[in-house]
Formats: structure tokens, C-alpha cells, sequence
């Protein structure tokens, strides 16, 4: 399965709650070549992006699992921990979860990161 390439932010909090409020009240529109995964710093960024998760994406991709439990046997990982991560790399668009036969799999949805930030007050 080849995913696509996204571009990656760094904005605060704050930054990024007053853009999501321009947009909603239509005084801003995104551009095209924008980010479209937003990260509040570095550090975010780092821990969702770890090597431990790019490891798991790899898993995925290549193994191509059928269940978590499937997935828990290839990683070694935990259920529990498994879930919590792929959850938040849902949250950001990395993977999807769909559910098939009463289990949950894992897709990759986003294979390549590109990162863009400043030091501007955005």
C-alpha cells in the first residue's frame, strides 16, 4: 500500500485555535500548500513521530495485520498500548482504524512527513 506525503506544522496552541476560529467564521482559507497536520511544538511532534512509531508504521504497511491482536503478536507491544497509539496517530490522520469481522485494523494512510515551521509569529 503506498501512502501519500503530508505536510507537517508547528504552531501553538493558541496560534492554532485563532486560525481554526478565522477559518470557521470564513475569514481565513487555508492554502493548498499548507500543513495539514498541526503539532503544538517539536516535542509533540517527536514523541507521535517516534522511531518506535514509525516502526509500528512499517509493521503495518509490510504485515498488513488484520486485527490488533495480530498486530500485538508482530510488535511485541501491548494491546492496550497499541490501541492508545494508534488512536492518537488517528487523531492526526497518520492511520485509520476500520473495523472488519469484528476486529480493528490498522491502515497507514501517511507514509511521508514533511516538516515546516518559523520562528514568526505565524
Amino acid at each position: 500500500m503506498n501512502g501519500k506525503t503530508v505536510k507537517v506544522g508547528i504552531m501553538s496552541r493558541e496560534q492554532y485555535k485563532q486560525r481554526t476560529i478565522a477559518i470557521a467564521k470564513g475569514l481565513y482559507q487555508p492554502g493548498k500548500d499548507e500543513p495539514k497536520i498541526w503539532f503544538e511544538s517539536l516535542k509533540s511532534m517527536a514523541q507521535v513521530l517516534s522511531s518506535e512509531n514509525q516502526e509500528l508504521l512499517r509493521i503495518i504497511l509490510q504485515k498488513n495485520p488484520q486485527s490488533l491482536k495480530e498486530l500485538e503478536e508482530l510488535t511485541g507491544r501491548a494491546k492496550s498500548n497499541l490501541s492508545r497509539t494508534l488512536k492518537t496517530l488517528q487523531r492526526y490522520g497518520i492511520v485509520e482504524l476500520h473495523k472488519h469481522n469484528n476486529a480493528l485494523v490498522p491502515e497507514v494512510k501517511v507514509t511521508r512527513f514533511q516538516v515546516e515551521f518559523g520562528l514568526d509569529a505565524a
